[in-house]
C-alpha cells in the first residue's frame, strides 16, 4: 500500500508502543525539508514522547467533533508521541499554509515508520502554551497526536452529501470522501 493510501486520522493507539526521539526527529526533518511559503520557515517543533508529559498534553485536546459521544481515547489507547507546530512571530507575522505542509509531511513520515497520527485544531491554547512555558514569540498552531494504530479506519464513498465521519458497532472507523470525478473540475466541451 503506498503511504498516502495509510495516512489517515488515527485517534485511538497502542499506548504502551513508544516512539523514540530518533523517529520524532525525522518527522521532523521531513517537515523541515518540505516546501516552505517564500522560505521563510517560521515553524518550530515541539517533540514529546514522554509518558507523563503526553499525560499533561492529553487533557488539552479536543478528539473528534463528529464524534458526540466520545471524549477521546481512552487509557491504553492515547498518543505515544506528540509533535506541536509552533509559530515562530520573530520570524515571521505569518505561516501561510506551511503548518499543512508540514503536517502532511510529518503524518507520510510516520507512516513510512509504522506509525499513524492525527492533525489536532481543537485544543486549549492558553492552558496548553503555559503547559509547555512557551515564550512570547512562540504560538501553537496544531497539535499532532502519534502512536501505532489502535484502530482500523475506512474509506467510504460519500451518499447524498453526509461527509461526516462515523463508527461502527465493531467500532471501525468510517470515513466518507467525495468521488474523484466530483473533485476535478473540466470545462465544458462548448467553451474550449
Amino acid at each position: 500500500m503506498i503511504p498516502f493510501e495509510k495516512n489517515r486520522s488515527y485517534r485511538r493507539f497502542f499506548e504502551d508502543s513508544e516512539i523514540s526521539t530518533i523517529d520524532l526527529r525525522s518527522m521532523v526533518e521531513a517537515a523541515r525539508l518540505s516546501p516552505s511559503s517564500r522560505n521563510v520557515q517560521p515553524i518550530k517543533f515541539f517533540i514529546c514522547n514522554n509518558r507523563e508529559t503526553n499525560s499533561l498534553i492529553f487533557p488539552h485536546l479536543g478528539w473528534a467533533g463528529y464524534l458526540k459521544d466520545w471524549d477521546g481515547p481512552q487509557e491504553g489507547e492515547r498518543p505515544g508521541g506528540y509533535i506541536i507546530l509552533l509559530h515562530d512571530k520573530s520570524i515571521s507575522a505569518t505561516y501561510s499554509c506551511d503548518h499543512g505542509i508540514f503536517a502532511q509531511s510529518i503524518l507520510l513520515r510516520a507512516v513510512e515508520l509504522g506509525f499513524g497520527g492525527c492533525m489536532i485544531a481543537s485544543f486549549k491554547k492558553e492552558s496548553l502554551t503555559q503547559l509547555l512555558s512557551l515564550p512570547d514569540n512562540l504560538e501553537i498552531i496544531l497539535v499532532i497526536a502519534l502512536g501505532r494504530p489502535k484502530e482500523i479506519v475506512v474509506i467510504d464513498e460519500v451518499k447524498d452529501g453526509d461527509i461526516k465521519y462515523w463508527r461502527d458497532s465493531e467500532g471501525v472507523h468510517h470515513v466518507p470522501k467525495r468521488a474523484l470525478d466530483e473533485l476535478i473540475w473540466t470545462m465544458p466541451q462548448e467553451e474550449r
